[in-house]
């Protein structure tokens, strides 16, 4: 929907308060895992609004029903808490030459914002939506390890009532329409060990580990979508003189399309079944499991591509650029649910400290959040 006169004129009447909305967020430490105090933070702010129901799952999921009767269809819509940075404490945050720069600010706590301004309105107009329920979730565990897990329980708790998802993420005109799923696996190998000097000759975890990485770093790539694999963290030993007992990394592989994530699953199982015929041990964890999309119908999804990238153009004056990414959406396209990504500012250095948000671009922000989450009402 096109926004009226009087939802605009609230909006900027609200740019500021959004302003230090995210000012103040931005700054709550919440690595993925462990977004405690932003979760109790953001429902203790809608509760202030007045919005009702709002409570916080067991996966630090914040959840916003809006006329959910228990069993009506339901739309939904999230902005994740979590950040990839470890930091308890504190956040560093700085403002200079029209910029917002502080670790996670456009990814994606601006994101939050936006979906928060557009509740208190829902909440302070009470209204309610024509045919469906609608829930706004600021949702946890996004980022790396956090695996999804947010929105795995939103999926789980409420999956066979959802009709379509959205979720604001990353900068404007950058969207996701398509499912990147991605496997990740702790590789530990463990040797006797020894003493450098006397007992050298027996097997070193690091050079065995490094040997297993270039074996994997030779895997054939499918020609089948894009698809990538990664070491992403590599450690171990103890000392300069110690033959190295232990030594782990962290790999994953990614895919738009499921059948070759499945060929490099056999091919990366056949890496470590031969390197375990070698003498020393190897454990797999798998810490993270990200599925691709599945059967979802091609015409729902063209009509929330073309809703989505029609508030993008309204607001910022340029449409969306759809492609594959790896994202809440993940798990409803996996269930054949229609979802799609679009973000609600502008900035870049996603994942770097040197990370910023664009002042300027917050207050059309806020007009695309409301756009879609209003479409229904």
């Amino acid at each position: 929907m096109e926004l009226t006169p009087s939802i605009l004129t609230y909006i900027e009447a609200h740019q500021e308060e959004a302003y230090q909305l995210l000012l103040t967020l931005a700054q709550i430490p919440a690595p993925s895992n462990h977004e405690e105090l932003r979760a109790a933070f953001c429902k203790d702010w809608l509760d202030a609004q007045g919005a009702k129901g709002v409570y916080i799952d067991d996966a630090l999921n914040v959840v916003y029903p809006v006329g959910d009767t228990g069993e009506n269809p339901l739309l939904v819509v999230m902005a994740h808490s979590d950040v990839v940075f470890p930091d308890t404490t504190p956040l560093p945050l700085e403002i200079r030459d029209g910029r917002i720069y502080c670790p996670g600010v456009m990814d994606d706590t601006a994101n939050a914002v936006a979906l928060m301004m557009a509740a208190k309105y829902i909440a302070e107009t009470e209204l309610q939506p024509k045919s469906t329920g609608l829930l706004l979730v600021v949702n946890a565990g996004e980022e790396g390890l956090g695996n999804l897990k947010g929105c795995r329980k939103i999926m789980e708790t409420y999956g066979s009532r959802i009709l379509e998802f959205i979720s604001f993420d990353d900068k404007n005109c950058n969207g996701v329409s398509n499912a990147v799923g991605s496997r990740r696996y702790r590789v530990e190998v463990t040797t006797e060990g020894g003493h450098s000097f006397r007992d050298f000759g027996r097997p070193n975890a690091i050079a065995c580990l490094s040997a297993l990485i270039t074996d994997l770093y030779a895997m054939k790539i499918p020609r089948l979508g894009r698809t990538t694999f990664n070491v992403g963290t590599i450690q171990g030993g103890t000392s300069v003189n110690t033959i190295a007992q232990q030594a782990e990394t962290l790999f994953e592989f990614r895919s738009d399309e499921r059948e070759a994530l499945a060929i490099l699953e056999g091919q990366f199982q056949d890496i470590i079944a031969r390197h375990r015929t070698q003498g020393v041990e190897i454990h797999l964890t798998m810490v993270g499991d990200r599925p691709c999309a599945g059967d979802v119908d091609p015409v729902q999804m063209r009509e929330l591509m073309d809703r989505a990238s029609r508030a993008v153009e309204r607001y910022y004056g340029k449409p969306v650029n759809f492609v594959s990414g790896s994202t809440d959406c993940n798990i409803p396209l996996s269930l054949g649910i229609p979802a799609v990504c679009v973000g609600c500012c502008f900035g870049d250095g996603a994942h770097t400290r040197e990370e910023y948000v664009e002042i300027d671009s917050l207050l059309p922000g806020l007009k695309v959040s409301f756009d879609l989450i209003l479409h229904h009402f």
